[in-house]
C-alpha cells in the first residue's frame, strides 16, 4: 500500500528565510512546535485535522517565530492508537492526505525558513502491518515471526503468558495468536494496545528495513526524526520476568527489562551515520523515558541522537528549589555529552501545563480543571522561564494560545485507547488533543472550513475567547506573549543555546539567574510564590509574563506567580 511520489526527491533540501533555522547547529537553540495534525487544522470538513491544513496555516507558525515543526504520526494506520499503530511507514494515511501533500508541507515550510521533523514509531506497528498480518497467515515456523516477538505460552496448553510483563495501557503485555486452522496458537508482545506488536530489534530484517525507512524521507527532504518510545526497541535477553503486578508505578525509576536497555545504543549509532550522511544537519530526537537524566544523556553522546525529552523538568511543578534542582541537573547532565538540553511543558501525552499549574502537585496526569486563573498565570510565566534557559525549547500546539485542558469531556467521545482498558495510563490524553480554536464564534472556530461543522473531538464554548483571531493584536493576550518572547529569544545574544547559567541571589521562592554574552547580558526573574516580592533592579525590562514590575527606588516588586526578562 505504499505511495509512490511523482516530485523529484530532494535530499539537499534546507530552510534559507530564517537566520536562526538555517544556522549551523541549529538543533542546539530552536523552538520547535509540535503539531498533532488531526488536532491542528481541518481543510476539507471531515472533522479531522490533516497535512493540507497544516500546510495552510504554516505562515502562522513562521509569524509566531518557530524554528522548526514535529509532526505527530500521518502515517497509513488503522488508528487504534491515534496513528501509533503503523501500518506502512511509506504512505500518508488517506485521512491526512497523501504523500504529495507532504512533499508540498515540507517544501512549503522550507521557503518558509522552518525545517520539518517527523514521528518515526520504531519499537512497534499496527497489527495491519503486512509483516504481521503474513506472521499470522503463516503460523508458527514462518520467518517473518522473527520480526516480533512470538512465544510459546506457559501452562500444560500454553494458556498463560510467557512472561509477567504488564501493558503500559493496563492488563498482560501479551495476546494469544490463532493459528491458521483455528486452534489457539502463540502468544506475542505488546507493550501498549494489542493492535501493537513489538518488533523484534534482534532480527536483522527490522534493522535493515528502517534505516530504509529513514532515507525514504530523508530523500523527502525532512530534516529530522522524533524517535517515539526510543527507549523501548531492546528487550533484556530471554525476557525475563519482573517479579511482580503494578509494573508501572516502577517506570521511571528502575531500569526494566523492555525498556531503557543498554542495547538501544547500538541502533542509534548506525541511524546517526545515516543522519550525517545528508547535508543540512539532520537530527534525531529521543523519546526516552529514563530513570535519571544522566541515563538520558547516553542516548545523546556525540555518535546517537542529538537531542532528548527532557521529561523530568516537564514533571516538575511550580516550585522554585525544584526547578532549580532540575534545571542545575538537566545542564550538568548533557554538558559531558555536549548535547543540549530540552525544555518541554506540555506535549500530546499529558495534561496541558495551564492546566498542571492550575492544581496542587500531582504529576502530570490531572483530571480536575483547578484555578484555571491561577494556572494560566503560572503557565505563561513557565513558559517565559522555559524560554529563557539554554538549549531548546518545545512548545505543543495550543500553549501559546493559553489552552487549558478539557477535563470534562463525556466518556461516550472519548477515543484514547486506554481509557477503554481496566488499568494502565489514566486514559484522559484526549483533553489535550482537542482541536485549536482559530477564529470565530461558533464551533469548531475556524479548525474546519465551514462554521458549525464538525471536529472529532467536542470544543468547550469558552475557546471562542482563546481563539487566534480573538488574541492576535491585543498585548495581554498569551498568543501575543508568545510571540514576543519568541522575537526576542531569537534577537539577544544571551539567549538561545548554551550551556550555562549563573545563579543570582533571591529571596525564597524566587528564582534569578544571569546569561552573558560578549554582546550583552540577561537576567531571568521567576517568582513562584503568591505574594509580590521584592529584588533588585538589574536593568531594562524586556518582557513580563503578567503585570510589568513597579520600579521602587533601586529595587522591583515582582508580581506573585511571574516572569520578566531583563537586558544588563
Amino acid at each position: 500500500m505504499t505511495q509512490n511520489l511523482a516530485a523529484t526527491s530532494r535530499p539537499d533540501a534546507a530552510p534559507t528565510a530564517q537566520d536562526g533555522a538555517a544556522s549551523r547547529d541549529w538543533w542546539r537553540n530552536a523552538v520547535i512546535y509540535q503539531v498533532y495534525p488531526r488536532s491542528f487544522a481541518d481543510s476539507n470538513g471531515d472533522g479531522m485535522g490533516d497535512l493540507p491544513g497544516v500546510r495552510s496555516r504554516l505562515p502562522y507558525l513562521r509569524d509566531l517565530g518557530v524554528d522548526a515543526v514535529w509532526l505527530s504520526p500521518f502515517y497509513a494506520s488503522p488508528q487504534a492508537d491515534a496513528g501509533y499503530d503503523v501500518a506502512d511507514y511509506r504512505a500518508v494515511d488517506p485521512m491526512f492526505g497523501t504523500l504529495l501533500d507532504a512533499d508540498g508541507l515540507i517544501r512549503d515550510a522550507h521557503e518558509l525558513g522552518m525545517r520539518i521533523i517527523v514521528d518515526l514509531v520504531p519499537n512497534h506497528s499496527s497489527d495491519q502491518h503486512e509483516w504481521f498480518q503474513r506472521a499470522l497467515r503463516e503460523g508458527p515456523g514462518s520467518a517473518l515471526r522473527e520480526r516480533y516477538h512470538f512465544r510459546a505460552g506457559q501452562g500444560a496448553n500454553g494458556e498463560l503468558p510467557p512472561n509477567d510483563w504488564e501493558s503500559i495501557f493496563g492488563g498482560p503485555a501479551w495476546t494469544r495468536s490463532q493459528n491458521p486452522d483455528g486452534t489457539p496458537g502463540e502468544w506475542y508482545l505488546h507493550l501498549f494496545a494489542p493492535e501493537q506488536p513489538d518488533f523484534n530489534w534482534d532480527s536483522p530484517a527490522v534493522a535493515d528495513e528502517f534505516r530504509s525507512i529513514l532515507r525514504f524521507w530523508l530523500d523527502m527532504g525532512v530534516d529530522g526524526f522524533r524517535i517515539d518510545v526510543a527507549h523501548g526497541m531492546v528487550k533484556a535477553p530471554g525476557l525475563p520476568d519482573i517479579g511482580g503486578s503494578e509494573q508501572l508505578k516502577l517506570l521511571g525509576n528502575d531500569v526494566m527489562p523492555f525498556f531503557d536497555q543498554d542495547g538501544v545504543h547500538e541502533i542509534y549509532r548506525s541511524w546517526r551515520m545515516i543522519l550525517d550522511e545528508y547535508p543540512g544537519e539532520r537530527i534525531g530526537v529521543a523519546e526516552a523515558w529514563t530513570p535519571t537524566v544522566q541515563r538520558t544523556a547516553n542516548y545523546v553522546r556525540p555518535d546517537e541522537l542529538h537531542q532528548a525529552f527532557n521529561f523530568q523538568y516537564l514533571g516538575t511543578h511550580w516550585e522554585a528549589a525544584a526547578l532549580r534542582e532540575v534545571i542545575d541537573l538537566s545542564l550538568d547532565s548533557m554538558r559531558p555529552v555536549d548535547a543540549p538540553t530540552t525544555w518541554v511543558l506540555s506535549n500530546h501525552d499529558v495534561t496541558r501545563h495551564a492546566t498542571r499549574f492550575a492544581n496542587p502537585p500531582g504529576g502530570t496526569q490531572i483530571r480536575t480543571a483547578g484555578d484555571r486563573e491561577l494556572g494560566l498565570r503560572r503557565a505563561r510565566a513557565a513558559s517565559l522561564l522555559m524560554l529563557a534557559l539554554p538549549g531548546s525549547a518545545y512548545l505543543y500546539q495550543g500553549e501559546e494560545l493559553g489552552l487549558p485542558d478539557v477535563t470534562d469531556l463525556p466518556d461516550e467521545v472519548r477515543q484514547d485507547p486506554s481509557f477503554f482498558r481496566a488499568s494502565g495510563q489514566d486514559g484522559f490524553r484526549d483533553g489535550c488533543r482537542v482541536p485549536l480554536p482559530w477564529s470565530g464564534t461558533e464551533a469548531p472556530y475556524g479548525f474546519g472550513p465551514v462554521a458549525g461543522g464538525p471536529s472529532w473531538l467536542p470544543q468547550p464554548a469558552e475557546w471562542a475567547s482563546l481563539s487566534v483571531e480573538s488574541q492576535t493584536g491585543d498585548p495581554t493576550s498569551t498568543l501575543e506573549l508568545y510571540r514576543s518572547a519568541l522575537a526576542v529569544r531569537r534577537e539577544h545574544p544571551a539567549l538561545g543555546g548554551g550551556t550555562e547559567v549563573t545563579w543570582l541571589d533571591a529571596p525564597e521562592g524566587v528564582l534569578a539567574f544571569r546569561r552573558d554574552s560578549a554582546e550583552g547580558s540577561f537576567v531571568c526573574y521567576a517568582n513562584t510564590t503568591a505574594e509580590p516580592v521584592r529584588v533588585a533592579a538589574p536593568g531594562q525590562l524586556l518582557l513580563a509574563s503578567g503585570d510589568e514590575p513597579v520600579v521602587d527606588g533601586g529595587e522591583i516588586v515582582l508580581a506573585s506567580d511571574s516572569t520578566s526578562w531583563w537586558a544588563v
